[in-house]
């Protein structure tokens, strides 16, 4: 069991610290990266009603700035069932895991994931960047860990600025 906790959080402390590079610069405004240059807000906006994400848009009182808010899913990883796996299947299985999870951050299905600190019913959290609940809940139910029974997923809509980066 030790070895998966520290597996696991050094692959998301390297994820993490990989995602977060920076000049050392703090800036309040959204970042959004675009292999073309800046995209504005209503390009932005066009693109992601094309493709059938929820959004909203507000004006932010204090800069004026137009901010993009758009609904992403966050699926709650829960102890599941069958968890009598030996330990060498369980290891298995997190590798196999890992691998599922860095696929879905490649393919831009999910933008972070990682696991609780504590021993808790809710393992961990994975927050998926897809159209609807249907999607989130399929890639997320593809996960070898659910489909060994040793995790649960529980998926609920959640909505944060669009490019904002955590801090």
């Amino acid at each position: 069991m030790e070895r998966i906790v520290f597996f696991t959080l050094t692959v998301v402390c390297l994820c993490f610290f990989n995602s977060c590079k920076s000049d050392g610069k703090v800036s309040p405004k959204p970042v959004i990266p675009e292999d073309s240059g800046p995209v504005s807000v209503a390009s932005l906006k066009q693109d992601l009603e094309s493709k059938g994400y929820e959004i909203f848009d507000y004006i932010d009182e204090k800069t004026g700035d137009t901010v993009l808010m758009q609904q992403y899913y966050i699926a709650f990883l829960k102890r599941g069932p069958e968890r009598s796996q030996s330990p060498e299947a369980a290891d298995s299985l997190q590798a196999l895991h890992m691998a599922h999870l860095a696929r879905m951050y490649a393919e831009g299905h999910a933008d972070i994931s990682g696991p609780f600190g504590d021993d808790g019913e809710i393992r961990g959290i994975t927050i998926y960047n897809t159209p609807t609940l249907e999607m989130a809940d399929s890639l997320a139910n593809m996960d070898p860990m659910v489909r060994a029974g040793r995790l649960v997923i529980e998926v609920h809509p959640w909505w944060a600025a669009k490019g904002y980066p955590l801090r």
